[in-house]
């Protein structure tokens, strides 16, 4: 116990209540208290540990590059293989127009730099983004967050940030040729795992191009293969003039990155120069990792295995207080009847060894983002302790 008072004495929180477990260790789908209790993971580090935890070729990596070097330089000055190989395989997996890639220690920090880039190349000052969406903490992703009380306290914030519903043809018009970007999460997540609908994201784009707007879409949790594609625009026939990423895209370690097309991010390199500049941005031991992990995921076919994993959740998840299941892939999120439901649900599984965790502005939602590499007896024990847990609360609650 003496690490849980530390812990809650010594480290900020981010809530009056966090979950305070201790960790021993952690391995594939599994997390192991310091009581030798084992967890099985339905959350994955909230969409960051796609391979797992503890993935071996990760590890690997990572021990190979710290033998060689670690910080050498600021980013950008400085030729590092592992960043310059990082950089080049994930720019030959995307859409033929994202070219050139910036590494970040971070996904809103990817934000902030495609915020600044897209007002940069288009010298306009107007930002467009979705109501009840999520990028990010730091000022200026905060001013893209479509949620007025998380903002009210801390203003001022970026001037001239205005919003479009999400899904909503109605609000196209609000992009003009005053709008420098619109920046939306291709699938929003703490809305509740919101899939864009009759092409919404393919109209954004047309509008945008209308007007001179740049389109910039929020990957940072549907990328890297949580929804059967490496990156989930690639489902809904969109090209993004920016494309962020962040959270699984370093293996289990911290980075992130935004890219786009030679011709827009050049405008970052001059007037001023150092347009945007990072100390540990592409830091060679995390390249390695996330270089490893992008690997992995191909050549062990991950990605191809997700819908069927998928379908097993919509199989085995039928219960009558989950009124639906939103989102795509391993990228799912339990609408339940009340959000009393969903508190009761997180707390009475993890009692029961099992990792569950809420959405930010969905109350009624719990997340479900195993890593990938989840085996199928690993999903139908961990839906056998959901439905257990909601037997449970129907029983003592609705009966």
């Amino acid at each position: 116990m003496k690490l849980i008072k530390d812990f809650l004495k010594y480290q900020a929180k981010t809530t009056p209540h966090p979950l305070s477990i201790e960790i021993k260790n952690a391995f594939g789908s599994h997390i192991v208290d310091s009581d030798n209790k084992k967890y099985l993971d339905f959350i994955a580090g909230v969409s960051v540990c796609n391979l797992g935890h503890s993935n071996p070729v990760v590890i690997k990596a990572i021990e190979k590059q710290i033998k060689k070097y670690m910080h050498v330089m600021v980013y950008g000055e400085f030729a590092l293989e592992p960043s310059v190989k990082l950089s080049k395989e994930i720019v030959s997996k995307i859409s033929k127009n994202l070219e050139v890639v910036f590494l970040t220690n971070s996904g809103t920090e990817a934000v902030e730099g495609s915020l600044k880039l897209a007002k940069r190349f288009t010298g306009r000052k107007e930002i467009i983004a979705a109501y009840n969406s999520y990028h990010g903490s730091t000022h200026g992703s905060l001013s893209t967050v479509g949620v007025t009380y998380m903002q009210e306290k801390f203003q001022p914030l970026l001037p001239m940030v205005n919003f479009i519903n999400f899904n909503q043809d109605k609000d196209l018009y609000k992009i003009s040729s005053n709008t420098a970007c619109v920046i939306l999460e291709t699938i929003q997540g703490g809305a509740g795992f919101i899939l864009p609908e009759k092409n919404f994201l393919k109209k954004v784009k047309k509008r945008c191009k209308e007007v001179g707007a740049l389109l910039i879409l929020d990957e940072i949790q549907p990328g890297f293969g949580r929804t059967g594609k490496l990156f989930g625009y690639q489902n809904y026939d969109v090209e993004p003039d920016i494309l962020i990423f962040g959270k699984a895209f370093g293996g289990g370690l911290p980075i992130g990155g935004f890219c786009s097309s030679k011709k827009i991010m050049n405008s970052l390199s001059f007037d001023p120069k150092l347009g945007h500049i990072s100390t540990f941005g592409g830091n060679p031991v995390i390249s390695s990792a996330s270089y490893a992990a992008i690997r992995e995921l191909y050549d062990k076919k991950i990605m191809n295995k997700i819908n069927s994993k998928e379908k097993l959740f919509r199989k085995y998840l039928k219960h009558p207080l989950i009124k639906k299941i939103n989102g795509r892939g391993l990228m799912l999120a339990l609408i339940l009847q009340k959000s009393s439901i969903a508190d009761y649900l997180v707390k009475d599984c993890l009692k029961n060894g099992l990792i569950l965790f809420w959405l930010l502005w969905e109350k009624k939602a719990v997340r479900i983002t195993p890593p990938l590499t989840i085996q199928n007896n690993q999903i139908k024990l961990g839906c056998q302790i959901i439905l257990n847990t909601l037997n449970k609360y129907q029983s003592k609650f609705v009966n």
